[in-house]
């Protein structure tokens, strides 16, 4: 039995607070994180976000390459898996875009696309590629707007600004913006008249369901068109 993603992340997470290399970071710096976080749960933000039974918002934004993928022309030829993630520097992430890459052949079986949206410019999206060996499009959500749409858009509060910026997590410059706000990772199963059949959002980073947490979503939609 190969680990859950969850297990994966829980392992990192652990080695990550405990202070081990690479990455080393202070205690005062994992606390000032978990504040954030408990902060963002607390907020109620998650519940605000769009959910089963909810009609996705349509959207049209640049991969890598500049090509305009539009959800209305993915949604065409089946339903559609849609992660938001928040950039390359986040080590969650990628760890979740490898385990949504695993999973691409199962999701093809159900006739399904995926794309993956983060805020992040081309230059990173080709880095998020690379980096984790994808085979599916990393679309470029500039200003968040379409996880805005998606209720997902947060802005970071000041204390985690000055933090990032000590670490050198320059998230403007990663995005090209100059907001400081990120998506709440999140994945949605929309089914091919635009409804959301499966909405999974979570406002702690740290927290990721399994891509196979999906499949009976998927297994319905293809029911339901058969």
């Amino acid at each position: 039995m190969s680990m859950s993603l969850q297990d994966k992340l829980d392992a990192f997470k652990a080695d990550f607070e405990a202070g081990k290399p690479p990455y080393s970071v202070p205690r005062s710096v994992i606390e000032t994180m978990r504040r954030a976080t408990a902060e963002l749960v607390a907020s109620g933000a998650a519940a605000r976000a769009l959910k089963a039974g909810d009609k996705a918002p349509e959207f049209t934004l640049k991969d890598p390459d500049g090509n305009a993928v539009s959800s209305a022309e993915l949604l065409a030829k089946g339903p559609l898996v849609v992660s938001f993630y928040r950039g390359v520097w986040c080590p969650y992430c990628n760890m979740e875009l490898q385990a949504l890459q695993a999973a691409l052949p199962a999701f093809q079986t159900f006739g399904a696309g995926l794309v993956a949206i983060s805020p992040q410019t081309a230059a990173n999206s080709r880095k998020s590629v690379r980096q984790n060996a994808l085979q599916f499009p990393i679309l470029s959500d500039p200003n968040n707007d379409v996880a805005a749409a998606f209720g997902l858009r947060f802005a970071l509060p000041d204390y985690l600004v000055a933090l990032y910026k000590g670490l050198k997590n320059d998230l403007a410059a990663f995005n090209g913006d100059p907001s400081w706000t990120l998506p709440m990772p999140a994945r949605f199963v929309i089914g091919q008249d635009g409804t959301i059949l499966y909405a999974e959002v979570n406002p702690d980073y740290t927290r990721r369901p399994d891509p196979e947490d999906l499949l009976p979503a998927l297994r319905g939609a293809r029911a339901a068109a058969v």
